[in-house]
């Protein structure tokens, strides 16, 4: 009996362990099917588990048979969970997880007409959108210089001490340098570029893109610095409904509203804004460093979707602005004794867009806009108008197979500048006319390589022809790190709407001869690395690093005669750019630290001599951090630094540091924020002069720092 016994124990214990088995499985990132080592396979409800190897492959042993759940996670992916029956009847076992990518990565972009994210994108393009997009907006929301100067990369340069005129710096070149689309039109080039950040409201922006460097094979000339396209938003099947409020400690006022919304075939959005300012003196010198304006802006659209594959829509623009800066006696009091500059603007333009699906494979595209810019400026015994009228028209065609992607089109750009109230002799007008080809290709030449070539051929009228190849490359060494390489030529039509004739109000500039002047040609090229990756399970990292160089050739430049007149000559010689971006994100839980460094070397090589280019930061950092609870709570925290600026006299500027906090409590359909700009008050007054003479008679020097200083903003957000 006891023999038996000992029998059926031993067979019962030889049956169990038989019915072990063993689970091999390789475990790989769903999108680019890259081997994930250090992935975990868990066998739930015990603490059976194991850790993938270098080629993504993991081993569970003793598997019971029978109905099992086995969990497979890895930092920085979405997890898994599948339920297998023992024994397989497959030995072979694919799990693919699915990353959870920053927001950043999923983002489509649309500037260089091609629909990728910007994972998938050759060229290098950085997008602001979403929260990052409604916090920019938050700390600035009558106007874009904000949301544009945080970024790496980029300076918004004052031109005016006393009316706040803007423009926009990449990687250290003049504003003219930079073209500014709005949905892939350009809308705000030469007379009317002079005061387009600050009458461009964020609140209707889906998202703001950015190309630095040569970009002219993309949209034409102008576009030697770089682009950027600000994308509006679209109706969709749910009502949006936004209203924000906001006030200042420098008694300004921000009204804005936006609707959107799709009715089966139709849809619209409407955008309307109201901002005033008051005449605002921080250094009590007498003279304005926020002028009093007030500007009303209402952009109607009409989209109709005939079918589901074709989408129309149609437009209009219109911006009125009254500015008037200088002696804050004049403002107030009407002493006319004493400086003033007056701006008075009128902007109208019509956009129309239509995009047909011919079949599977190819799309045809048709966006227009004619734009009317009408801008008088007026200082004491002198005065500058002009009417500018321009318009822009694209077709173009897009194939689209799984592994390329065509894109070819014409388009024609017309540009005309009338001065008021001169003779012709002496007036800076200008018409001209450009007609471009274009065609590029992308190619998913593997899963690692991606390749972006280009091809630009434009005939403008005055100028003659300009061929503008480019070409970029992204090669994925993994789902963590990833390079681009890209260059490319472009160029821009000479007007006398600069930098340096913006800060003398165009006084006694002289018109351009076009036939003995040439076109403002450039070169250049990038290189960039990405690489992001978990630190444990609370912690991700990011960095990104770019080298950049552009030369400029035939450079424009702005002299005094010895009459008293100013004219724009081209001295032998070349401007060039070269230097460093990197941004760094460093996430903990509810907290996020970006820390990004821009080294600008910027030169102009004339006639064998060497000086560095004025008003450029050789070195700036851009710090900032945030708290945020999900749908509750932001808190941010900035901190930039400005390195000493080249200043036009031969003077060097002062370094300085920009501090700003954020705050903004949300609730399902409102939030409330608080921002406290510039805290430490740095302002050019306190540690340099912005002129010399008398306010009667002022003489301006560069603005390179704050005028305004520290400023307390804060008001209401309505989600309905």
């Amino acid at each position: 009996m006891k023999k038996i016994f000992l029998s059926i124990l031993t067979t019962l214990l030889l049956s169990s362990g038989f019915a072990q088995h063993q689970f091999t499985a390789t475990i790989r990132d769903k999108a680019t099917k890259e081997p994930l080592i250090g992935a975990t396979a868990i066998l739930v409800g015990t603490t059976n588990g194991a850790t993938s190897n270098v080629n993504g492959v993991v081993i569970l042993n003793d598997i019971p048979e029978g109905k099992q759940i086995i969990a497979f996670s890895y930092v920085g992916y979405a997890s898994r969970v599948d339920t297998l029956y023992f024994p397989l009847a497959d030995k072979t076992y694919d799990v693919l997880l699915e990353s959870e990518a920053e927001e950043m990565e999923e983002v489509i972009v649309r500037a260089t007409r091609s629909s990728r994210t910007i994972a998938d994108i050759p060229t290098r393009i950085e997008a602001i959108s979403g929260e990052e997009l409604e916090e920019k907006g938050n700390m600035k929301p009558g106007d874009i210089r904000m949301l544009l100067n945080e970024s790496t990369g980029i300076q918004t340069q004052q031109t005016s001490a006393t009316s706040y005129n803007s423009s926009i710096r990449i990687q250290g070149l003049d504003g003219k340098y930079t073209q500014i689309l709005k949905d892939g039109l350009p809308l705000y080039a030469g007379f009317s570029g002079g005061l387009s950040l600050l009458q461009i409201v964020p609140l209707d922006l889906q998202q703001v893109e950015v190309i630095k460097g040569a970009s002219s094979t993309l949209y034409g000339g102008g576009a030697i610095a770089g682009l950027v396209n600000l994308v509006s938003k679209v109706p969709e099947e749910e009502r949006e409904l936004n209203f924000m409020v906001n006030g200042t400690s420098a008694l300004g006022l921000d009204l804005s509203g936006f609707y959107g919304q799709k009715f089966g075939k139709t849809g619209t959005t409407v955008f309307a804004s109201y901002n005033v300012g008051s005449p605002y003196d921080p250094a009590d010198i007498g003279l304005t460093a926020i002028p009093k304006f007030n500007r009303y802006t209402i952009n109607p659209k009409l989209f109709w979707y005939p079918t589901d594959k074709t989408t129309l829509h149609i437009g209009f623009n219109s911006t009125v602005e009254d500015r008037t800066g200088g002696a804050i006696d004049y403002i107030e009091q009407g002493n006319t004794n004493l400086y003033f500059e007056e701006n008075s603007t009128n902007r109208f333009s019509t956009q129309l867009a239509a995009d047909h699906q011919l079949n599977d494979l190819l799309w045809i595209h048709f966006k227009n806009s004619v734009s009317y810019y009408d801008r008088k400026i007026e200082i004491p015994s002198y005065e500058f108008s002009g009417i500018q009228l321009s318009s822009f028209n694209e077709l173009s065609l897009n194939y689209k197979k799984q592994n390329v992607e065509w894109i070819g089109g014409l388009n024609l750009w017309t540009d005309e500048f009338s001065q008021n109230g001169v003779a012709p002799a002496q007036a800076v007008d200008y018409n001209y006319i450009t007609a471009g080809v274009f065609i590029q290709n992308t190619w998913n030449v593997s899963e690692q390589l991606i390749v972006e070539t280009g091809l630009r051929g434009d005939y403008q009228n005055e100028y003659g022809f300009f061929a503008l190849p480019r070409i970029s490359g992204l090669y994925k060494f993994s789902p963590r790190l990833s390079v681009r390489l890209g260059g490319g030529l472009g160029y821009k039509s000479p007007t006398v709407f600069t930098e340096d004739a913006e800060k003398i109000q165009f006084r006694n500039v002289l018109p351009l001869n076009a036939a003995a002047t040439n076109a403002e040609e450039s070169s250049g090229g990038n290189l960039d690395f990405n690489f992001k990756t978990p630190l444990g399970d609370h912690f991700t990292f990011s960095i990104n690093s770019l080298l950049f160089y552009t030369r400029i050739d035939n450079p424009l430049v702005l002299v005094p005669t010895t009459n008293g007149f100013y004219e724009y000559r081209q001295p032998a010689g070349f401007i060039d750019t070269k230097g460093l971006e990197t941004n760094i994100k460093l996430t903990y839980d509810d907290f996020k630290l970006f820390v990004g460094y821009t080294l600008a070397d910027v030169n102009e090589h004339y006639n064998g001599a060497v000086t560095q280019y004025p008003l450029v930061a050789r070195h700036r950092l851009n710090n900032v951090l945030v708290y945020e609870k999900e749908e509750k709570l932001k808190i941010g925290l900035e901190a930039y630094y400005f390195s000493p600026q080249q200043l036009s006299d031969g003077s060097t500027g002062k370094p300085y540091w920009i501090c700003g906090l954020m705050t903004e409590k949300l609730w399902e359909h409102f939030s409330i924020f608080l921002n406290f700009e510039n805290f430490l008050d740095t302002r050019q007054s306190r540690f340099d002069t912005i002129y010399t003479g008398s306010v009667a008679n002022p003489v301006f020097r560069d603005i390179y720092a704050p005028v305004d200083g520290f400023v307390i903003n804060g008001g209401l957000k309505l989600k309905l």
